[in-house]
Parts: C-alpha cells; structure tokens; sequence
C-alpha cells in the first residue's frame, strides 16, 4: 500500500462572518492511499485556529503517516492521537479503499433510499444579510435554524425575537451557536433571554474550560449547565481531549445537555464513536456537525451519520459555500440530505 497527500485551499464564494473573525479561504489536505490498482482519497480536514493539531509539524507528521502506510491501523492511530484531523483523513482513505467509488458506509442513504434530515446554518453579518439567509431556509422548508451569534448580541436577539413572533417554537427550532463569545457573567444574561424565546439550545456559550480535567467546582462551564435556563450544548470543549477516561471524566463533571461531534476535531470516526458511547452511558444526547470540509469530507461524515440513526436534525453543510469544491454526490431537497446515485 502506498499513500501521499497534497494541501488544498477552498475559497468561500462569500466572505463567512463567525466570533472568530470572517473567512474567505480554508486549507484542508487531500490523502490518497493505493493498492493493488484500487485507490481510497480522504480529507485531512484540519481547521486553523481551532484544530488541536494545528501545529507547525502538521506536514512532517503527514509525511511520517505516508512512510509508514503499511503499519497496523492501531499503531498509526496510537502515533497520530495527537492528529485528529489526520486520523479522520486516514479513516476515510482506508474505508473507501476496502468500498470503492465514493463510499465510506454502505447503507440505504448510499444507495439512495433514506436521507438525513439537516438544520440550515445562518452566517453571521449584518442585519439584513441574516434575515435575507433567514428567509431563504424558511422558503427551502427548513423547520430547523441554527445562528451564528455573539458578534452584536443586541442586534441578534433581535432578530430571533422576530422570527419567534412570526414562528412559534411548535414550528420552527431555533439553535444558536456563540463559539465561546460571552464572558461566564454575559452568559447567564443570555442564557435566561434565550430561554425567554424558547431556543432549543446554544453551543459553547463560554471559551472552554483552560483546565485539563476540570472538578466541577473550577469548571465555569460545569456551573452554567446546573442551573441554565437553556439547553448547552458542547462544541469546542471537546477538542483536545483525546484519553478515553478523560473523556468520562469532562463529561461527567460538566454534565452538558447535549455535546456537538465535529468528527475532523474529535479523532474522526473512531474518537465520535468514543463521545457517542460515553453521552448515551451518561444520558447526554449529541449530534453530529461538519467544520467546513470538502466535499470529500462531507461526504464521508453524512454517510457516517445516517449509520448512527439519531433523529434530531444534524449539522451537515452542502459544500456550497466554496467556489472550488469538489463534485458531489450529495444532493440537499429542502431539509433533507439525499445521495444521488446516478
């Protein structure tokens, strides 16, 4: 077996405005494995400024997985925990390798009988551009919204409350998403006026915990999900966070109402199915959410989805926020992700 990689840069075909400043292009790396005449392409979907393994040696340490292809899947994962954008990339390579074409899990979204029911994703910006982003899903027949916000709270409340008065919480969910924008005392702010307009839930409302494993007492976090008005779900506080134990141990002393599964920042598959087993232990319910792969990636993460059957709407883009994406499969028919199969 053999393999090699090479960096990609995706270009946004609109500047995209999150907490953490607006972003025109993306780098992700393409790793291709052969053997034998069969060929397996997987994305090392790394995110700059968010990824733990965004690290100088990122490189050297694709090149080392690309020397050393032939080892057992167990010792590449062991060297590469550290990498857990490379590791989603290695899974993906192996899988299509072993099922060919564009497959990474065989099943009935793969052959086009069932598809995954989505949330539309609303850019931050200014008013007008939300509320155009807005309209738009409502029209495509979403009944699901996610918001970016914590760039200008007061203007983004706003908004949810117009859409609350138009669409009550029985019709449209509404989820928000702040990155870590508000400080723990802004939080409880918020946390009571979301509650107020009946959101389903926010992600990362607070930076996540600087301690490794916190005790509930130090955690912040842990403090707004005992007493929150509104649902947390986990985002960020789950990236670097790679030992198993360590893993129960945030968790169960956090005590969230949900955790959000970005498979490129967990470990890939192998570290979501890691999250997903300890949640349902602790009574934690998740969903899964892209980070703004290629359609290589997306791909591999809706066909992993679907095998997980969890009914709350998921995270998945559509790939179309990029002019130079690649071709898809994929195919969005309102709220509902679809697999062409011709």
């Amino acid at each position: 077996m053999r393999a090699h990689f090479k960096k990609y840069i995706l270009q946004f075909k609109h500047a995209s405005g999150t907490s953490r400043g607006v972003l025109t292009t993306k780098e992700t790396y393409i790793l291709e494995v052969s053997e034998e005449g069969k060929i397996g392409i997987g994305e090392c979907a790394i995110f700059r400024g968010l990824s733990y393994d965004d690290v100088p040696e990122y490189e050297e340490k694709l090149n080392w997985l690309c020397q050393n292809i032939n080892q057992d899947f167990e010792i590449l994962k062991n060297e590469l925990s550290h990498f857990p954008s490379i590791i989603f990339g290695l899974e993906q390579a192996l899988l299509n390798l072993k099922n060919g074409l564009d497959l990474y899990f065989p099943s009935d979204f793969t052959t086009g009988k069932d598809s995954i029911k989505i949330n539309g994703l609303i850019w931050m910006g200014t008013v007008e551009f939300m509320q155009s982003q807005i309209e738009e899903k409502l029209e495509k027949g979403f009944d699901c919204i996610k918001l970016k916000i914590g760039v200008d709270w007061n203007s983004e409340k706003k908004i949810i409350k117009k859409l609350r008065q138009k669409f009550p919480a029985e019709k449209l969910e509404l989820r928000v998403d702040a990155n870590g924008a508000f400080s723990y005392e802004e939080a409880k702010i918020v946390l009571q006026e979301l509650a107020e307009l009946k959101i389903h839930s926010i992600e990362q409302p607070i930076k996540k915990s600087e301690i490794r494993s916190p005790k509930s007492e130090d955690s912040l976090m842990a403090k707004l999900c005992a007493v929150t008005p509104t649902p947390i779900a986990l985002d960020e506080e789950l990236i670097g966070i790679i030992d198993y134990e360590e893993k129960k141990k945030l968790l169960e002393t956090i005590k969230p109402q949900y955790i959000i599964l970005k498979p490129a920042l967990v470990g890939g598959f192998s570290g979501s199915d890691d999250w997903i087993s300890i949640a349902k232990e602790l009574g934690i319910n998740w969903w899964i959410t892209s980070a703004l792969e290629s359609n290589i990636g997306l791909n591999a993460i809706c066909q992993y989805t679907y095998t997980k059957k969890n009914p709350l709407p998921q995270g998945l883009g559509t790939g179309a926020l990029f002019t130079n994406n690649f071709e898809t499969n994929l195919n969005l028919k309102g709220d509902k992700m679809w697999m062409n199969t011709r």
